[in-house]
């Protein structure tokens, strides 16, 4: 009779102490709370306090334990935590850009819940979801669109005797040429860049369907790669026609556009809010398509530079996360009208998109509806396979570049690139 009694005692206290568990974490439908790493606190962490808003509406009880971080950072702890085998201290969810995304994918297999079937992917631009997949299995909510856009003052265009009009349909040639006549007119000159982030040529590679590998993202595609030669061939004639200012840092690329030194940039839709803050300029500014490679046919005037999207651990938490994100980001248009209202994040989301927040006029830009060109031009993005290897092979890129511009034979030079590319990155 007293073993049976002990019995019963130890199971009702297993009871309660499983009890008092489940409530330290969960209101009985998940987690209470979840925690996520991001950047930037005036785009992806303001888009991710929206969501935790509206979330709440039905899980009163949630919360999110968000965590700010440089990228650099979020991309080191990741590294740092995974390669020790360890998961302590990982985040649920994780925002992770995605030209680095297969690189954790593939260096650390079943470290990312896998979300094929979680949701709906023909909901998303077919771009987004080939960059966030690996062999036809999903392992990110897509997020927003790096889709790109060749960014104008019209008033300086107009004093050389142009108008936006003038910059539909063309090539980087054209765009030179027309470049040439503004800083005649006005001495500004054409774009911004700094010679060590080569972004410019990831955008010219995109538009034309290539990238530094080929379509597996592991064969390096460098030296008999056409539409990165053709990109070097422009980038060094924007420098040699004396029509690019170099900027080093984020700020001085802000500065530059605020204060009038250029009259466009080519860029990701990301930009926007930096250059509205100059309100002084108010009008003055349109978004034109980018240009296209001149000499390729398949290049077309769309291309996308940058863009993250959601990544959950394969943790305790796991399908609370999930839930949040489906709920949130991968299932509610009004959402994503309320993310281009105040944010300005241009979703991957197609329902989302063809709401009328995305064909709203934007005073800024001369009453162009911005969000609705930039998201048809998303659609019109070329697909590539960024692989594990982007930022690697772009330091070498950019040596080659320096080599180019001091006057160095090009086809030696990306033979060169491509041979170091092969013996760093295997």
């Amino acid at each position: 009779m007293r073993r049976k009694t002990l019995l019963l005692l130890s199971f009702v206290a297993i009871l309660f102490v499983t009890a008092c568990s489940s409530s330290s974490t969960s209101n009985g439908k998940g987690l209470e709370e979840l925690t996520v790493w991001a950047w930037d606190p005036s785009f992806n962490i303001k888009a991710l306090e929206m969501a935790e808003e509206e979330y709440k509406a039905e899980h009163p009880d949630f919360k999110l334990n968000i965590i700010e971080n440089a990228q650099d950072d979020i991309i080191q702890k990741l590294n740092t935590t995974l390669s020790s085998g360890s998961t302590k201290g990982l985040p649920n969810i994780v925002l992770i850009e995605d030209y680095r995304a297969k690189s954790f994918l593939e260096a650390y297999p079943g470290s990312f819940y896998e979300l094929t079937d979680k949701f709906d992917t023909s909901d998303f631009i077919p771009y987004k979801i080939a960059a966030t997949s690996i062999e036809d299995k999903n392992y990110a909510i897509p997020f927003d669109t790096g889709s790109t856009g060749l960014y104008v003052r019209t008033d300086l265009l107009e004093q050389a005797g142009y108008t936006v009009e003038d910059l539909q349909n063309i090539d980087w040639n054209q765009y030179i040429e027309i470049g040439k006549d503004v800083k005649e007119a006005t001495g500004k000159k054409l774009i911004t860049n700094n010679h060590n982030d080569l972004g410019i040529l990831r955008i010219m590679m995109q538009s034309s369907g290539t990238w530094y590998t080929e379509e597996d993202g592991v064969t390096t595609n460098i030296a008999n790669n056409e539409a990165l030669k053709i990109a070097f061939k422009v980038y060094k004639d924007l420098v040699d026609e004396d029509l690019m200012n170099v900027h080093s840092d984020w700020s001085q690329q802000i500065q530059a556009l605020n204060s009038g030194k250029v009259a466009s940039i080519p860029i990701g839709n990301w930009i926007t809010p930096s250059i509205k803050a100059e309100e002084s300029q108010t009008g003055d500014w349109a978004v034109a398509p980018i240009p296209s490679l001149p000499g390729m046919e398949e290049s077309v005037h769309a291309s996308n530079l940058g863009g993250a999207s959601w990544y959950v651990l394969n943790i305790e938490g796991k399908e609370e996360a999930v839930d949040f994100l489906t709920t949130t980001f991968s299932s509610n248009v009004d959402f994503y009208q309320e993310l281009v209202s105040e944010v300005g994040a241009i979703g991957t989301y197609i329902p989302g998109t063809e709401g009328k927040a995305y064909k709203a006029k934007d005073d800024y830009f001369g009453g162009q509806a911005i969000y609705e060109d930039f998201t048809n031009w998303s659609k019109e993005i070329p697909e590539v396979n960024y692989g594990m290897n982007t930022y690697a092979i772009e330091d070498i890129i950019i040596v080659a570049m320096q080599k180019y511009l001091q006057g160095g034979d090009l086809d030696t030079i990306l033979e060169t690139a491509q041979e170091q590319a092969e013996k760093q990155i295997r």
